[in-house]
């Protein structure tokens, strides 16, 4: 890992919201950022309620959000184009490539880029919470 920094992907942060504790563990005494993307993904939802709104709010004044620059930008359409990834997934990848930080997610579909730096803890967060089911809420 590079320092105390990790880019965090939105599904790591539902899991957080969820208040998962593992996650919160593992996560504890880093510094977590966020992309501009995961913020929208996470604000966007179209049935959002005032309680969920205010606790994403919340969360995301404590991280860093990083905003999209020129080097992201173009890296992402180098991503997309070799990697066929959906715009949203190129984007953070790009900002962790870019910003030089591990990308903590249990998206499957990140194992297609060839990087060593996206994949810390990936797999060992796939394994011990993508396969978990619960709530129909915001966060499930």
């Amino acid at each position: 890992m590079i320092g105390n920094s990790i880019l965090v992907d939105t599904n790591i942060i539902l899991y957080l919201l969820n208040g998962d504790k593992t996650l919160e563990t593992i996560l504890d005494q880093k510094e977590l950022s966020i992309s501009v993307i995961t913020e929208l993904e996470l604000l966007s939802f179209p049935e959002i309620s005032p309680v969920e709104e205010s606790s994403i709010r919340n969360l995301i004044s404590g991280l860093n959000v990083i905003n999209i620059n020129t080097d992201i930008k173009d890296n992402t359409i180098k991503l997309r184009r070799g990697y066929n990834l959906k715009l949203p997934d190129a984007i953070i990848e790009s900002t962790a490539c870019c910003m030089n930080l591990p990308l903590i997610s249990t998206d499957k579909l990140f194992t297609k880029v060839p990087n060593w730096i996206l994949f810390y803890m990936i797999f060992l967060l796939f394994i011990k919470i993508a396969g978990r089911t619960g709530n129909k809420n915001l966060y499930s």
